[in-house]
């Protein structure tokens, strides 16, 4: 092994080559003596930085109501004050501001969209719009409520407004934390009968939504609109409601 290139001493070709072509995971890295060739650190290092990024990078909600432009939206915040507090108090990013609970129209609704940061502004700034436009096209008949915007919120912050809201079901969109092959991953969990102290195996989630390199907005709003459905049919999301729906589609 020398530099960056994988060698062979008989110069056969190197068997990692044909799997690491297949899957961004760190595979068949190699190595430089007693370390990782410098190619490897170097993206290594590079996916850490862009994973730091997407945790610290500050949510614009007005970004995305413009980018939601012709449907109502909502703005509201956590009990987060800031981002540091919401990094070191996960419970201050799941309860809804009170000044801002007040804001929130009344329904009843048979659902409400919320969109929060989570963990990556990121991928919600990439790809909460378009996704979101792509399920409502699939709810035709649905009373759905304003999309609200929530900065600084954690999932089980959609239990409050939709609680708050009279939604029979809330279905939350929230930027994934980031890992290291992945920074803007966009997750959406669906809970049918919101209401604060609900418990996270009484929702239904579909994660890792970010196309190319992820699920496409039309095969994970081909999923959403099932569960919807589903649930309120059976009135239930969480480990009662099985996924039995079509199976997902990639990029």
């Amino acid at each position: 092994m020398t530099g960056d290139t994988p060698t062979r001493p008989d110069r056969r070709p190197d068997p990692w080559a044909r799997l690491r072509a297949a899957t961004p995971a760190r595979i068949g890295l190699g190595r430089a003596g007693d370390g990782l060739p410098t190619r490897a650190m170097l993206d290594f290092q590079l996916a850490h930085a862009r994973a730091r990024d997407a945790v610290h990078a500050p949510f614009e909600p007005e970004r995305v109501a413009a980018d939601l432009a012709g449907l109502e939206t909502v703005r509201v915040r956590s009990m987060a004050g800031d981002r540091t507090t919401f990094l070191q108090r996960p419970d201050l990013g799941r309860r809804l501001d009170p000044d801002d609970a007040a804001a929130l129209p009344p329904g009843p609704f048979d659902a409400v969209f919320v969109v929060v940061d989570g963990l990556s502004a990121t991928a919600v700034h990439g790809h909460a719009a378009p996704f979101l436009r792509a399920v409502l096209d699939r709810l035709p008949g649905w009373r759905i409520g304003p999309v609200v915007l929530a900065s600084q919120a954690r999932v089980a912050l959609g239990d409050s407004v939709g609680e708050r809201m009279g939604a029979s079901l809330v279905a939350l969109l929230i930027g994934e934390r980031p890992g290291l092959s992945a920074s803007d991953s966009l997750g959406v969990y669906v809970t049918y009968g919101p209401r604060v102290g609900r418990l996270d195996s009484e929702r239904n989630c579909i994660s890792n939504i970010r196309p190319p390199d992820g699920l496409s907005y039309a095969a994970a709003a081909d999923k959403l609109a099932w569960l919807m459905t589903e649930a309120r049919a059976r009135k239930l999301t969480g480990v009662g409601l099985k996924d039995d729906g079509p199976l997902l589609g990639g990029a």
